[in-house]
């Protein structure tokens, strides 16, 4: 039979074993950290005021002490409940702190969300429809600053009609703005000589053109990890890999805003979205949530973002092809979001903020 301190000492072990698990996972190979502990937390939990202080995986190890001192307050219930105490008031004092401040006014902002379904979204007769609705959309848009989906367009860059992306341009242009547009990019050879290939963010419009390529891949969907080529090989799957872009690209500056873009479940890693964010006024996120379907996916990929927010002390942008599209402002909250599975466009404000957090600061 165990003594109370070696109770104790399982209690307070248990909830390390599990933060440090959890971050293992998320760099060993690929790494997937998806559904921590920590996000159970966001944005309104008092334990999420340590966001900006320790990331997600602080919260992990807090929300797993919170519970090892609820099984204590049998055997040592002063003990427990006043640790449970200070640490539940510390972090909602925290939630009071501005660790970043509000630069310049707020901007107009329009997310697109076109729901084209995952199996209908690279076939050849959907390609036109796919066109059209997304011109129609941003043409209808009046913000300063319009966001569309990853690989709204399927199609690689070379492939685009040279007139359909002028007459974006000009469109944002013309609102003193710009627009930030996913696709795939075909960009010359590698040094073996093969095609390379990258999941892209441009952006058009009164800013110069610039661009944000994807860092980390999804292996398998956009990469075939070291050793299993023999397996895809075998099974006759034509699949290629993308070129990774720099791990250094800065925020993009577009529509008067400095801009953090990162690619789908790249928000998973939030330490990788601190060099571009410590320069950034915004966040942003594009996605195709498409091949979650109708699942919990979506929404634990929305509260993935709400903790990056929290991190960071920055507004996000979230713009999904089939949802969420949402703004969440800079204490993870969700200020707007469209109806997962329907087409439409968000329209709202976001406001720049600017500083560093203590987590930007230290990372995991």
């Amino acid at each position: 039979r165990l003594s109370e301190t070696g109770v104790m000492r399982i209690a307070f072990a248990l909830p390390a074993a599990l933060a440090l698990l959890e971050w293992t996972r998320g760099w060993v190979f690929p790494g997937f950290p998806w559904q921590c502990l920590g996000y159970s937390q966001t944005p309104t939990s008092p334990l999420a005021g340590y966001a900006p202080l320790l990331g997600v995986y602080g919260v992990s190890l807090l929300a797993g002490l919170s519970a090892a001192a609820l099984a204590l307050v049998l055997t040592r219930w002063k003990t427990a409940l006043g640790f449970l105490a200070a640490l539940w008031l510390g972090g909602w004092g925290l939630q009071q702190v501005a660790w970043t401040k509000p630069v310049g006014k707020p901007v107009s902002v329009a997310l697109l969300q076109g729901n084209i379904a995952q199996d209908m979204k690279f076939r050849p007769e959907q390609l036109d429809a796919t066109l059209r609705q997304y011109a129609r959309a941003v043409l209808a848009s009046e913000a300063k600053l319009i966001v569309l989906p990853e690989t709204a367009l399927p199609l690689f860059r070379s492939d685009i009609p040279p007139d359909y992306l002028d007459m974006l341009g000009d469109h944002a242009r013309g609102r003193g703005g710009d627009l930030l547009l996913g696709m795939p990019e075909d960009d010359g050879l590698d040094a073996d000589g093969l095609p390379r290939y990258y999941n892209s963010v441009i952006s058009l419009g009164s800013s110069r053109e610039q661009q944000f390529r994807k860092v980390h891949l999804v292996p398998f969907g956009e990469f075939v990890p070291f050793g299993f080529r023999w397996a895809v090989n075998l099974m006759a799957i034509p699949l290629g890999d993308f070129s990774r872009g720099t791990a250094d690209q800065p925020a993009l500056s577009v529509a008067g805003e400095k801009v953090a873009v990162n690619i789908w479940f790249e928000d998973v890693f939030g330490e990788e979205r601190i060099h571009a964010a410590r320069d950034a006024t915004l966040l942003v996120n594009v996605s195709n949530d498409a091949w979650f379907g109708n699942s919990w996916a979506p929404w634990q990929h929305l509260q993935i973002g709400a903790m990056r927010s929290l991190e960071t002390g920055r507004w996000q942008l979230r713009a999904n092809n089939t949802g969420i599209t949402a703004i969440v402002d800079d204490k993870g909250r969700v200020q707007a979001q469209l109806t997962p599975f329907t087409s439409g466009r968000l329209r709202g404000i976001a406001q720049g903020r600017a500083g560093v957090t203590p987590y930007m600061r230290g990372g995991n």
